[in-house]
């Protein structure tokens, strides 16, 4: 069975850990929401993603509605090439906020 884990790492700063598919990221989500909250600019590190499919992109599209609702700037840092090589075939790269380079 799959696992992963998102992980406050303080100042709005996030670090996702371990496998984004169809059985990880219902509780990751629910997790997220909570985490997501406070003021500004929030970033999720994605290195520690060790494989992801669409579950996963769908997982980073919900975040980016919660943190839209919240009037929160929400970043994503080190998406793994899995998940940018399927956000490019679906078109869906330029909408996703990443940036560039390590922490």
């Amino acid at each position: 069975m799959s696992s992963a884990s998102i992980t406050s790492r303080g100042g709005g700063r996030f670090g996702v850990e371990g496998v984004l598919d169809f059985s990880t990221v219902t509780p990751l989500l629910a997790e997220g929401e909570r985490l997501l909250r406070g003021r500004g600019r929030l970033e999720i590190d994605l290195q520690g993603v060790s494989t992801s499919n669409s579950a996963g992109l769908a997982l980073l599209l919900e975040w980016m509605g919660v943190a839209r609702r919240r009037n929160l700037n929400l970043r994503y840092r080190n998406l793994p090439e899995s998940l940018a090589r399927l956000a490019a075939l679906t078109n869906l790269i330029g909408v996703l906020p990443v940036v560039k380079g390590g922490a």
